[in-house]
C-alpha cells in the first residue's frame, strides 16, 4: 500500500528505491539465516531422542540397582558421602549465524570406586557405573537441548522478521515506488501538454502577425 505522505520527487523515488533493495537484501538475509538454522536444530534433534531414551533407560535401572543396595547394606549414605564433587564441566560457546550454541567440555574423572570395598558389594558397583552414566548423558542432553532452545528461539525470530520484511515493508516500499512514478509520469504528461499547448499558442499568434 502506498503511502500517499510521500511526497512525489525524483530523489524520494531513488531513495525509496534504494530502502526496497536493502530490503529484499534483509530477506534474503534472514531467509538464508532461518534456513541455516533450522537445517542445525533437525540435525540436533535425533540426538535429543536418542540421549533421553538411554536416560530413561538407564535411570530406572541404577535406582533399582541403588534400592538392592540399600536392602543388601542397609543406608548406604556414608558411602555416597565418599563420591567426590565432579567439577570438570566447562562450558564455551560457537556462533553460527550469530547464534551463540554451548559447547560443554567434560573432563571425565577416572572411574574408581572412591568406597572401599569391604563395606560394599555387587549391587552397589552397578548402580554406581548406572549414576556414572546417567552423568555422562545428562551433560550431553543439556548441551544439546539448550542449543536446540536457542535455534528454535533464533529460527522464530527470523521467521518473524523475514514474514514483516516480505508482507508489509517491500509491498510498502513497492508502493511507494509505483504512487511516486506514476504521479511524476502524470506530472510529465502534464507538463508535454502545457508545453505543447504553448507552443500552439505562439505558432498561431506568430502566423496571425505575418503580413499578407
Amino acid at each position: 500500500m502506498a503511502n500517499k505522505q510521500v511526497f512525489p520527487t525524483k530523489g524520494n523515488l531513488i531513495a525509496t528505491k534504494k530502502s526496497n533493495a536493502l530490503a529484499h537484501m534483509g530477506y534474503e538475509l534472514m531467509d538464508r539465516k532461518r534456513n541455516i538454522l533450522t537445517r542445525e536444530m533437525m540435525g540436533l534433534l535425533d540426538d535429543v531422542k536418542m540421549l533421553r531414551d538411554e536416560i530413561t533407560e538407564t535411570y530406572p535401572r541404577a535406582y533399582a540397582a541403588l534400592q538392592q543396595a540399600n536392602m543388601t547394606l542397609g543406608v548406604i549414605s556414608d558411602l555416597v558421602e565418599a563420591v567426590p564433587i565432579d567439577n570438570g564441566i566447562h562450558v564455551s560457546y560457537r556462533s553460527v549465524m550469530g547464534v551463540e550454541i554451548p559447547k560443554i567440555s567434560y573432563d571425565k574423572p577416572d572411574y574408581t570406586l572412591s568406597y572401599g570395598l569391604e563395606h560394599a558389594n555387587s549391587k552397589l558397583d552397578y548402580a554406581y557405573r548406572c549414576f556414572y552414566r546417567v552423568k555422562e548423558l545428562t551433560v550431553v542432553l543439556a548441551e544439546v537441548e539448550n542449543s536446540v532452545y536457542r535455534l528454535a528461539n533464533a529460527i522464530r525470530k527470523a521467521q518473524k522478521r523475514a514474514n514483516a520484511l516480505k508482507n508489509i515493508v517491500i509491498p510498502d516500499f513497492e508502493g511507494n515506488i509505483k504512487f511516486i512514478s506514476d504521479a511524476l509520469e502524470e506530472k510529465e504528461r502534464e507538463e508535454f501538454s502545457r508545453q505543447k499547448v504553448i507552443k500552439e499558442t505562439k505558432d498561431k499568434k506568430s502566423s496571425q502577425e505575418r503580413p499578407l
